[in-house]
């Protein structure tokens, strides 16, 4: 019994490369055709799980336990990557908060477009203006130094003395020519850019990585003061830091419960409040995963059927011959799993490359970086719906030969 199961299997495996060596540009047209199956299913999903993934990464990479904000958190119109600055009175909410049991401290960041330029006389550009209390940690210095503080602050005279210094990203530095200790222009009209010159004191990536964007680093009271913001003192968030032996939870619960008028969130109900109004980004990312497996697998079961399809006189006359059906159909599925296996490995080897030239192309778009994420699950099933799909789609194909007569192809 094995034995003549085993000579099926041979006589089954000669019938199948005896095709595919006979006809080499259709295998090599069907090993293309799944390949591309494949990397539509890899770059896809991969888009659509990084548009889900990112946001979630720019708000881990700010280091923060808790968000406090006064409404929705609305990402502005403008395209920059800013955010609305809605929070008004921030430095005085943010003084007291920080007084309650379990908050480290407490720090109001606002997000405002500026216009920044080498001169006076220079050519303008526009980036996001970060405004931080100066000296309070809250951007990593790759190069250079931290702000010295905020004494323009004064208690909210605004009539202390200003620092004049700004932190740039590598980005923004590259874009300007310039690097640490050269003299920029800030502010949040042409005429005030023209009036408010800087000093660039260091260099740090932490905003750039936040936002997306090429950014401006400058003292709180200094921004404000350069918008014509300084009545209101409109912040976007106040970021909290926890004690270490502190729980979040306990002191997110407690901090909305002493601020109803205010929303206290984590990182995760954070991300999820600012992509509450961004229905169409989670609806394309969501969409894209379905799509990338839907297509994969409608464009894997049309080719191969179609191969199968294109060898319907060979397999009549093998069949007039007196090969049975069921010996056709397994050799049909050893030419649909060697198609969808070698296909599949081809587009799982050629997803890395992809990915990152994509990736290239997303960061000077958009200015995210690593927008298109695959891993092992996202590889593995698409050479598992390759070689599944093929294998399956390639046996109905011939089963179906198998059962016409003859004669409609002799």
């Amino acid at each position: 019994m094995i034995g003549r199961w085993g000579s099926r299997v041979r006589a089954a495996a000669g019938i199948a490369v005896g095709q595919l060596r006979h006809h080499k540009l259709r295998l090599g047209l069907a090993i293309v055709g799944v390949s591309l199956a494949v990397l539509a299913i890899t770059l896809l999903a991969g888009t659509g799980l990084g548009v889900l993934e990112t946001g979630q990464q720019q708000f881990e990479t700010a280091d923060r336990d808790l968000w406090v904000t006064a409404n929705e958190t609305r990402i502005t119109p403008a395209g920059r990557s800013g955010f609305e600055n809605t929070l008004h009175d921030s430095r005085s909410v943010a003084a007291d908060m920080e007084t309650h049991e379990g908050v480290d401290n407490a720090v109001p960041l606002a997000f405002e477009t500026v216009y920044v330029g080498t001169s006076a006389d220079d050519e303008f550009r526009t980036f996001v203006g970060t405004g931080v209390p100066g000296g309070s940690a809250t951007v990593q210095i790759s190069e250079g130094e931290d702000l010295s503080g905020d004494p323009h602050y004064a208690n909210g005279t605004y009539e202390g003395e200003r620092t004049n210094e700004v932190i740039v990203d590598r980005e923004t530095a590259r874009n300007l020519d310039i690097e640490v200790g050269d003299t920029i222009h800030v502010g949040g009209t042409l005429a005030a850019a023209r009036e408010n010159e800087v000093t660039v004191v260091g260099i740090s990536p932490t905003f750039e990585k936040m936002l997306g964007t090429s950014t401006v680093v400058m003292p709180l009271s200094e921004l404000h003061d350069v918008t014509g913001t300084t009545r209101t003192e409109p912040a976007t968030f106040i970021t909290i830091t926890v004690d270490d032996d502190a729980d979040i939870d306990a002191v997110r619960d407690h901090l909305a419960a002493a601020y109803p008028d205010y929303e206290v969130r984590s990182n995760q109900e954070q991300l999820e409040a600012v992509l509450q109004e961004q229905v169409l980004v989670l609806a394309a990312g969501g969409a894209l995963v379905v799509l990338a497996v839907g297509a994969g697998i409608a464009l894997t079961c049309n080719l191969l059927a179609l191969v199968v399809f294109q060898q319907r006189a060979a397999f009549a006359a093998l069949k007039a011959q007196g090969v049975s059906s069921a010996l056709l159909v397994v050799s049909v599925l050893g030419q649909g799993f060697a198609i969808g296996l070698v296909g599949g490995l081809f587009g799982v080897a050629l997803t890395p490359p992809a990915v990152d030239l994509l990736n290239r192309l997303a960061a000077a778009v958009v200015g995210f970086e690593g927008l298109v994420q695959t891993d092992a699950t996202v590889l593995g099933g698409a050479l598992v719906i390759a070689v599944g799909v093929g294998t399956i789609a390639a046996a109905v194909a011939g089963w179906r030969v198998g059962r016409t007569s003859p004669l409609e192809y002799l």
